[in-house]
């Protein structure tokens, strides 16, 4: 709901309600509304009266008694405004208000839920971010998930949004992967026993890599050259990527930006911030090691950022990273982390506040673990290939717009069961089977139109007084808000509860009030609530990534 309108109307009435208390402090004074739990008391409330209790020396609902009579309104547009216990103010809209809104957004059209508040500002957003060393699990794609979803709303409240991939080829897990391709190569092609690196990656895809490679270039690598392993390790590296890309795609997600950590160190970048940070006294050499001067900057612990063997720490290229994130000049900074990495966070931080950048201007969404279940039991392995489930055998499962959905309908920060069984049942109580059924069910009834020709663009609105109309309405009303308030929050579950709330009210509506009918004007109204349904649970979808399809 717009409440610029009500914020305007209760503004000149206490304009009018201090006069008598010239010494009154309202600098601070916000106006705000809220959605009464109880339907009947209106559609609004305020608590207004008690926030100038203070600033007026009175009682709340005396200041209420006063303010009431104060307020100056249409009557055609707002019902009533009344006053309620110890000094809330509810306000009930008229209908025409309604029909009002739905005018309005009929107008948007395709941009229906689209603001401006971001309008001129850049966000960076980071996501997904696996190393090119294997398959990406059910943690990454939950990742993934909300990380694309976060960009797209960012995107309808309009930030000029850059979507990133930061990885590393380089380091001791590139060296890991190279290795346990090559004891596979040797294994298929020489020695069944060859040693297997301790360390090394046991996945059925290295069997897969290694035999592409001696599809591809024989037993001409199985010498342990550097320049085999060389050849070895950037063929495992563009296999893994390739397959994570691929992923990605299935899912809808297409990235604008890989950084590679790699280039930090390649272009000098770990060398300026090591240096600026000794400068600055900020770090200091200690059996060996260089060591990050935490305590200065507010923390309890010093931490070590590059080891007695000269190899850094990850808090160092993070710091570095994000160094370079905020020298592109973006708003916003945006990290999709899981809580394996919550304790890395302040350090980071930290570090990149001491390098003199604005460490506000970075925001870390950190995600909670993923289990799978199936029939109230946890499933660890794919019953497909005995391995642990890889988010690509999920989704051959369950479908791309399932597993999207399914990955982003609880909070970041609650610990997520996704229910197999629940994911391959086609009814009612599939969040996404209910979503798409509702927006398949409007478009059949425009299917099944008498004549394809029919105008309700410019339909008679105020034919819509059934209970179940206005409510449905009401619901359309609070689509750009539960976008906003899902991105400002960086909670992508409250657009998906958002919607199956718009689902319910329209099969209410569908249930009570029949759209094809004789009434040729009322039918008009109807088509037009629905035309505008349809397009709300459309653009909502979108936005989460999950396809809203004609038919089913």
């Amino acid at each position: 709901m717009n409440n610029t309108l009500l914020q305007n109307i209760f503004a000149n009435a206490i304009a009018i309600l201090v006069k008598d208390t010239p010494n009154a402090d309202l600098q601070d004074l916000d106006i705000f509304f809220d959605i009464p739990k109880n339907t009947e008391h209106g559609d609004l409330a305020t608590n207004i009266c008690m926030r100038l209790a203070k600033p007026l020396a009175s009682n709340p609902r005396a200041i209420a008694e006063k303010l009431i009579p104060l307020l100056q309104y249409d009557n055609s547009i707002i019902e009533r405004i009344s006053l309620a216990g110890a000094g809330f103010i509810n306000i009930k809209f008229a209908n025409k208000y309604y029909h009002n809104i739905l005018a309005d957004i009929h107008q948007q059209g395709k941009d229906f839920g689209k603001t401006n508040g971001g309008s001129g500002k850049s966000v960076n957003v980071e996501y997904v971010s696996a190393n090119p060393t294997g398959l990406l699990h059910l943690g990454h794609g939950r990742n993934a998930a909300i990380g694309d979803t976060l960009a797209n709303l960012y995107e309808w409240t309009g930030w000029k949004v850059t979507r990133e991939y930061y990885f590393n080829n380089a380091g001791n897990q590139m060296t890991n992967l190279t290795k346990s391709i090559y004891a596979r190569m040797m294994q298929i092609c020489k020695e069944p026993e060859f040693a297997f690196p301790e360390d090394g990656y046991h996945g059925e895809y290295v069997k897969l890599i290694a035999q592409e490679l001696i599809d591809k270039y024989g037993e001409t690598l199985l010498a342990e050259t550097d320049d085999n392993m060389a050849t070895i390790k950037k063929f495992g590296e563009e296999w893994c990527f390739n397959k994570i890309k691929h992923t990605l795609k299935r899912m809808n997600i297409n990235q604008d930006t890989f950084f590679n950590e790699d280039s930090l160190y390649k272009d000098g970048k770990i060398k300026q911030v090591l240096a600026e940070l000794k400068e600055k006294g900020l770090s200091y050499e200690k059996d060996g090691a260089v060591w990050l001067a935490l305590s200065k900057m507010g923390l309890t612990d010093d931490r070590v950022i590059v080891k007695s063997s000269g190899e850094p720490t990850y808090r160092l290229p993070d710091i570095a990273y994000h160094r370079e994130k905020l020298l592109r000049n973006y708003d916003l900074v945006v990290d999709l982390f899981g809580s394996d990495h919550i304790a890395t966070v302040p350090d980071v931080l930290a570090g990149v506040k001491a390098l003199g950048l604005d460490d506000k201007k970075v925001k870390v969404v950190i995600h909670q673990f993923v289990t799978l279940t199936e029939n109230g039991e946890q499933v660890k392995m794919s019953k497909r290939t005995g391995k642990s489930y890889t988010l690509d055998e999920l989704l051959d499962d369950v479908g791309e717009d399932i597993v999207r959905f399914f990955l982003i309908m609880r909070g970041v920060n609650t610990h997520l069961e996704f229910d197999l069984s629940l994911a391959k049942e086609q009814s009612d109580k599939n969040p996404v089977f209910y979503l798409q059924y509702g927006y398949a069910r409007i478009c059949s009834i425009f299917d099944k139109l008498p004549d394809a020709n029919i105008d309700y663009s410019k339909a008679n609105l105020s034919l819509l007084t059934d209970e179940s109309e206005i409510a449905l309405i009401k619901q359309l009303s609070r689509f750009p808000e539960s976008i906003l308030t899902a991105s400002n929050k960086s909670e992508p579950h409250i657009l998906c509860e958002y919607l199956r709330e718009v689902a319910s009210a329209f099969h209410l509506f569908y249930h009570n009030c029949r759209i094809i009918i004789d009434d040729a004007e009322l039918m008009k109204a109807r088509l037009h609530l629905a035309n505008v349904t349809r397009i709300a649970l459309h653009n909502g979808l979108s936005i989460l990534g999950v396809s809203a399809p004609e038919k089913m």
